[in-house]
């Protein structure tokens, strides 16, 4: 019997090919005209990204990007992403050798929702080899239709044109993967819990417009029916990004031993007037300077790498706002990023979708 063949497909939000503002601006171009990230009008969507955002926002951006580029590997989202496909790789490559079941052959793949790889250009290669199946991994640990969705839609708008589909299998999220949660936990614990005044778990900001149209789109329309309505995970809001993140910290929380007045959970990288995902990281930054707690320690979970969110964003931006406010030390948790056991539980997801 001829062995089977799965390709499987990485995916990451994407980076600018360099830190040059024509650059930047061509990433933010493509990223903020997707109507999943900025749900307006095609016609306004195009008019305010075009017109606006991306010309004046390139300059301050390609500033930030240039501080976190490095000569020798560039943009640090690509580089994590690059090393763990090859480790995820070679870890299939190790169980399909080493095991007693015949396992299909398996090759991984990396493509950006944004810029390069393309989602395109790397289907189009995967399709040369004629795979039998393809598994799509978005590489969000959280779903959210800004991110993932995102993703599963282009995935599916490309392979809808091919003439013939193979078995597809899309992975939606894994906020509460056991060896993912213990690779942030690890990472976090190595600093010393008791040394700091205070923890916080910083998710990446989504408007709450998003969760309540997802909300909606299910029936249930059941978000922010009430003031603590992530705060468990259940049936009605099991899909929501705000609740999965939630579900995310207090699994962190526990690894670590840490009870609910020692961790905040809160979300960054706001942008626009309109109300997203609350209490906001730098508010409760201030808050926690002003009730004299000198010493914060940040884990950000909704990132599997190191990128401008958390090595910019939180070591740089938060830090100076922090001590200006009266604190004096941020210590940022670092992503997965190519962490062993990070590897490893990539590589079982993969082994249950097969």
């Amino acid at each position: 019997m001829k062995q089977q063949k799965i390709g499987v497909l990485l995916v990451n939000l994407g980076t600018p090919d360099s830190p040059k503002r024509s650059d930047v601006r061509k990433y933010l171009k493509e990223f903020l005209t997707d109507g999943r990230v900025i749900d307006i009008p095609f016609v306004l969507r195009q008019l305010l990204v075009r017109g606006l955002i991306a010309p004046f926002r390139s300059g301050s951006s390609a500033k930030s990007y240039k501080e976190i580029w490095s000569d020798d590997t560039g943009s640090p989202l690509m580089y994590h992403g690059l090393e763990l496909r090859t480790k995820v790789q070679a870890s299939l490559d190790h169980l399909i050798k080493s095991s007693e079941e015949e396992l299909p052959e398996m090759e991984v793949f990396l493509a950006m929702r944004y810029q390069s790889p393309s989602i395109k250009d790397t289907l189009n290669e995967m399709k040369i080899r004629q795979f039998d199946k393809i598994i799509v991994l978005p590489l969000f640990p959280q779903y959210a239709s800004a991110s993932t969705g995102s993703v599963h839609q282009r995935v599916m708008e490309e392979i809808s044109r091919w003439w013939e589909i193979p078995n597809l299998s899309f992975i939606n999220s894994y906020y509460d993967d056991p060896l993912m949660i213990k690779t942030y936990a690890d990472a976090g614990l190595k600093y010393g819990i008791d040394k700091f005044d205070h923890i916080l778990m910083s998710f990446h900001g989504l408007p709450q417009r998003h969760l309540k149209k997802a909300s909606k789109d299910n029936g249930c329309n059941y978000c922010l029916s009430k003031p603590d309505c992530c705060n468990t995970i259940h049936e009605k809001n099991k899909f929501c990004y705000s609740a999965q993140s939630y579900a995310t910290a207090r699994a962190i929380a526990e690894l670590i031993d840490i009870d609910e007045s020692q961790y905040t959970v809160c979300f960054q990288s706001r942008l626009g007037k309109d109300p997203w995902c609350q209490p906001y990281t730098s508010e409760v930054l201030d808050e926690m300077a002003k009730e004299g707690k000198k010493n914060i320690l940040c884990f950000s979970p909704a990132f599997v790498a190191d990128c401008l969110e958390t090595i910019f964003e939180i070591s740089d931006e938060y830090q100076e706002e922090f001590v200006e406010a009266g604190g004096e030390k941020i210590q940022l948790v670092e992503s997965l990023n190519q962490q062993p056991l990070w590897v490893e539980a990539l590589t079982k997801m993969i082994l249950k979708n097969v």
